[in-house]
């Protein structure tokens, strides 16, 4: 049984910083692409950012230079720094596994982004 869990949400100022982490069990995370998605209130569900399994990376525009998605395959997680909070970037955050080869998609139960100004 895959789980996705997700931790380091929180109540933040603006320009200040948090890291998301996503621990993976029940699968090995190597040879997958993993991602953060976020919803904001009102809004679709959105890619933030993603790494694959080679170790590439893509963002969204709105948080290029701001954030950072790193995997630890040795850890079987993944992390999402967030530096130069803005409130635009409150949401619920969203870890994602996107099976290799596959159209399977596993996801964690979120974590609440919140930034004030």
């Amino acid at each position: 049984q895959v789980q996705l869990v997700e931790s380091g949400g929180g109540l933040v100022q603006a320009e200040g910083s948090l890291r998301l982490s996503c621990a993976a069990s029940g699968i090995m995370i190597s040879r997958h692409a993993m991602a953060w998605y976020r919803q904001g209130p009102g809004k679709q569900r959105e890619l933030v950012a993603v790494v694959t399994g080679g170790g590439s990376t893509n963002y969204a525009d709105s948080v290029k230079g701001r954030f950072t998605i790193s995997r630890d395959n040795a850890k079987n997680t993944v992390t999402l720094q967030m530096n130069s909070l803005k409130p635009e970037d409150t949401a619920v955050y969203y870890c994602n596994l996107r099976v290799w080869g596959a159209s399977t998609n596993y996801w964690g139960q979120g974590t609440q982004v919140t930034v004030s100004s």
